[in-house]
């Protein structure tokens, strides 16, 4: 697992709180989860950008706070084109909660993703979601056992990588939806540049359509992997740059909660060339 040194102070904080939380302690099992890949692939074949949406009341990278219910704002985001929703349970710096989870899953359709620090198994029992994420830079070796405790929980794993050293990790523990973070957690700089050298392939040179599906992915990525694009995605061209280069589907946060959610969605979610969001 890193280290708080090799981290940014705020995020050497959230490990820390993390660390303090537990689990409920009873076993949350999903019976139901609703396939992201599946969900990635409906908006795509209906010719939206596929973005996960995600209801993120406020972060240590972005100003201010939203107070909306966040049930409404789920809402509001599938009626803009979401494939699916991201909803924070990190209490302490992201003002998420478990209960808007279940609260958010209970009244849409999509698949909805947890997002969290999880650094340990009893975590996992919190609340239901269809997925979990995994980051594999604290997880460290214990990626796989945690990969292996959400399958058994009935969770898909969404597990989230910053180089091509945790890629391969990743793919070693049996990862088959796997996150590229755009931001360096060391420092909290983006730079679109990551999943483009981490797991893009030939597009990331900027080859294909305007707004092209994926290209082929990286060497070493299997072809049945769903790659998604994480942080920095604030424009129609930057959502394009990111499917040029292989994403399968984007997670997007603060440039759909920064104002009109459902406006900001709907333009995320529509291709810059209407006709070439489609793979090949």
């Amino acid at each position: 697992m890193d280290t708080e040194g090799e981290l940014a102070p705020a995020v050497a904080a959230i490990i820390e709180s993390a660390r303090e939380r537990e689990g409920r302690g009873e076993r949350v099992t999903v019976s139901d989860a609703r396939s992201l890949p599946a969900a990635l692939g409906v908006a795509e074949a209906d010719g939206r950008v596929p973005v996960i949406a995600e209801v993120k009341p406020t972060s240590p990278t972005t100003a201010g706070e939203r107070y909306d219910d966040p049930v409404d704002l789920a809402r509001e985001m599938v009626a803009g084109g979401a494939a699916a929703l991201s909803v924070l349970t990190e209490p302490d710096h992201f003002g998420g909660s478990p209960e808007s989870l279940r609260r958010v899953r209970e009244a849409v359709e999509v698949p909805v993703l947890r997002k969290d620090f999880l650094l340990s198994e009893g975590q996992l029992d919190v609340v239901e979601a269809d997925v979990v994420l995994l980051i594999a830079r604290f997880l460290g070796e214990e990626l796989e056992p945690m990969l292996a405790a959400a399958r058994e929980r009935g969770f898909q794993a969404l597990v989230e990588v910053h180089t091509r050293e945790e890629l391969r990790a990743a793919l070693a523990a049996g990862a088959d939806l796997v996150g590229v973070n755009n931001r360096d957690l060391a420092r909290l700089e983006v730079d679109l540049g990551t999943f483009e050298r981490v797991a893009g392939g030939s597009g990331a040179a900027g080859g294909g359509g305007p707004d092209g599906g994926p290209e082929p992915q990286a060497a070493g990525v299997p072809e049945d992997t769903t790659l998604i694009a994480e942080s920095g995605v604030t424009t129609r061209e930057d959502a394009a740059r990111m499917r040029r280069a292989g994403a399968d589907g984007l997670l997007v946060g603060s440039a759909i909660m920064d104002g009109d959610v459902r406006a900001n969605t709907e333009r995320l979610t529509t291709p810059i060339d209407t006709g070439a969001d489609t793979r090949t």
